[in-house]
């Protein structure tokens, strides 16, 4: 990486706070993906992007900046990336996968709050997250009491948030609620750019993000193959990268990759033996540099070959439909494909045990493992009934619920190697 002092000084960053972040997270990369065996050689791409998350890309950014563009930053899969990208602003995934400044948040949250709230938090306290710095705006989504209430704190250290509702429920009041905020969000970004959301320009983000999403599934669907092609570290690392990454650039690499892939399952060669054990991880999204369950797994032998989560299946699997011919139009299709994400917000959320039991027979998994933040209470709430019906449908399920320090590593490798050789 180059010398980027100078730039990150320029955004507020507290750069002793920040090297040693750096110095964390590239000695957790090198152990932990650059040890494996057998990568394509496409995930190194995928590698530079990482080693220059906090460098090249902010450049990118700042540069997208200068030109007049606006950078939108946000936690969750709700805002609508089609509708940024119309309004001629970038979207950008905001840090919130690791611990940092917990003393500090601790002054300003209660202890028992979710590990990806006191996160976001941690990253903005100690000035560690260029990502947040470098955003115009701030999105914040109410897809929990957690975030709800943390936002009206959060809101008053930053300058440029914006607070979008959600539903709760997918009733007749459902489409017309979001709608309504979708087009408030309209109006914030045609207010902030001097932009005009136009037929042409909103068709043109729904099929950016639609390519996207395509090449992401189009990965997905080669990992049903035995041996997997590809690890669930790297398959991960690359639902990790797509919010981070030009979506333009980023989907040409990921499509590279698959043809690689193609070209490795002919071969019938893999990232791990043939038969190896499979595993669907479901449960909480895993943001960047959150590996440490997916690690675990693999380091038995098992292979991950699938993740319902926003970073992964549950944010990319669906396309917007792009047939209508008015921006109203085009404007429905987007709350059609957003009220279809099967977030624990819901209730009932009857769709994403169905999907998980989907994922399983699609992708011939032999377990699933449930992930669950701790004081996430959609998804620790929900795992108990997701556990018992798939119990009840003969499907291995393990419920596993952490946080993001190492303090358990010992004790969450018994059970996840115990839960390996039960599957095997």
């Amino acid at each position: 990486m180059a010398d980027y002092t100078q730039m990150w000084s320029e955004l507020g960053l507290d750069n002793d706070n920040h090297n040693a972040l750096l110095e964390n997270l590239g000695g957790a990369y090198q152990s932990i993906f650059m040890t494996q065996k057998s990568r394509p050689q496409g995930m190194g791409y995928f590698d530079f992007v990482m080693s220059e998350a906090h460098g090249l890309r902010i450049q990118e950014l700042r540069d997208e900046q200068a030109a007049g563009r606006k950078i939108i930053g946000s936690f969750c899969v709700f805002v609508p990336e089609e509708i940024i990208l119309a309004l001629g602003c970038t979207s950008v995934g905001l840090c919130a996968g690791a611990d940092f400044a917990q003393e500090e948040v601790e002054k300003v949250l209660p202890r028992n709050t979710c590990s990806l709230i006191k996160s976001f938090f941690g990253f903005k306290l100690g000035k560690v997250c260029p990502y947040m710095e470098v955003s115009d705006l701030i999105v914040g989504e109410n897809t929990c009491d957690g975030k709800k209430k943390s936002f009206e704190i959060y809101s008053q250290m930053v300058p440029n948030f914006y607070q979008m509702d959600l539903p709760q429920t997918k009733n007749g009041g459902a489409k017309p609620m979001l709608k309504n905020e979708f087009t408030a969000f309209i109006s914030k970004l045609e207010q902030m750019t001097g932009n005009t959301l136009t037929f042409e320009s909103l068709k043109q983000g729904i099929d950016t993000v639609n390519a996207k999403r395509k090449a992401l599934l189009r990965l997905s669907n080669l990992r049903a193959a035995n041996p997997a092609p590809i690890s669930g570290l790297d398959a991960l690392l690359i639902n990790q990268m797509a919010f981070l990454d030009n979506p333009i650039r980023f989907t040409e690499k990921v499509n590279a990759l698959c043809d690689e892939l193609e070209t490795i399952i002919a071969s019938k060669e893999g990232a791990k033996t043939v038969n190896a054990p499979r595993v669907i991880i479901s449960g909480c999204p895993m943001a960047i540099p959150n590996w440490k369950l997916p690690a675990i797994i693999e380091s038995t032998g098992a292979v991950i070959v699938g993740e319902e989560s926003c970073i992964g299946e549950r944010g990319q699997r669906n396309v917007t439909a792009d047939t209508a011919t008015t921006v109203d139009g085009l404007i429905d299709a987007i709350v059609d494909r957003y009220i279809n994400i099967d977030c624990a917000v819901f209730t009932p959320n009857q769709e994403r045990v169905d999907h998980i039991q989907e994922m399983v027979k699609n992708y011939n998994a032999d377990g699933v493992i449930h992930y669950g933040l701790q004081f996430c209470q959609p998804y620790i709430m929900e795992s108990f009934s997701v556990e018992k019906e798939l119990e009840n449908k003969g499907i291995p399920v393990i419920r596993i619920e952490t946080d993001y320090s190492q303090e358990d590593m010992g004790q969450l490798s018994t059970r996840v190697e115990a839960f390996i050789e039960i599957i095997k």
